[in-house]
């Protein structure tokens, strides 16, 4: 069916809700409100902050493969930046305006856009990170974890970081602020170590590294040398409705 002409445009989260004032704001405080009532905090603060030690953990693992590094859901941008200024080429990606427009002020090159859509150097990235919770983009890690492995070279890195505990969950969620406004509801996934590492050999990766700082867990995936005999097809999030005209992916 064609939309009535002059229909407003579907609400789109991390757009049209409170996670893009928050970010042009530095502020906080956010949360993921889950359909059954939870909630669980975005660290916000943090984001907009320096890099702190457990960034740092990251940054320093991809500057020491010396290949230029990805940043998937790059938000404003701390990360890019900190990769820079240790030499090391990066791009981040995200399709919040706000924080595309954020990383650029840090001096850092990003693109507003979907980590499903076309990206520069597929194939070629050294390094690509999953931070702050991003693993759960779309809702569906396996299809993100298989795109992540698209976009690597063989034998290129991804560090991911993970839920401190060992959880395994698919999620229709809503961004809500503290006076209790909320954006419209889309699909997301918390995962833990031992889920993540399970689902990494369907993509093409092999656990290779695990470690901890300041309470934040990650993991180093590698991705293996290519197989004439098996084909990952690209694909997308999971279908399955989040709510009218929700999109299924963060990125």
């Amino acid at each position: 069916m064609t939309p009535t002409a002059g229909a407003p445009a579907a609400a789109r989260p991390w757009i049209d809700d409170p996670f893009s004032e928050a970010i042009r704001t530095g502020r906080g405080p956010l949360w993921l409100r889950t359909a059954d009532g939870r909630r669980h905090r975005l660290d916000v603060e943090r984001w907009c902050a320096p890099p702190d030690a457990a960034d740092r953990s990251l940054l320093e693992r991809c500057a020491g493969l010396g290949r230029p590094a990805l940043d998937v859901g790059c938000g404003p941008g701390r990360l890019v930046a900190g990769l820079l200024a240790l030499g090391l080429p990066a791009l981040g990606v995200d399709l919040t305006v706000a924080a595309v427009a954020r990383t650029r002020r840090l001096g850092g090159p990003a693109l507003c856009r979907s980590v499903f859509e076309r990206l520069p150097a597929e194939g070629r990235w050294g390094s690509a990170l999953l931070a702050d919770g991003n693993l759960g983009i779309g809702g569906d890690p396996a299809a993100l974890l298989g795109r992540i492995a698209q976009l690597l070279r063989p034998g290129g890195r991804l560090f991911v970081e993970v839920e401190p505990r060992e959880v395994d969950e698919r999620l229709t969620v809503r961004i809500e602020d503290a006076a209790g406004h909320r954006g419209p509801p889309f699909r997301w996934a918390r995962l833990g170590a031992a889920a993540t590492a399970g689902l990494s050999a369907g993509a093409g990766l092999v656990e290779t590294e695990r470690w901890s700082v300041l309470g934040r867990h990650f993991l180093a995936l590698t991705r293996l040398p290519e197989d004439p005999g098996r084909c990952v097809r690209p694909r997308g999030p999971a279908a399955g409705p989040a709510g009218p005209g929700a999109p299924g992916a963060r990125y």
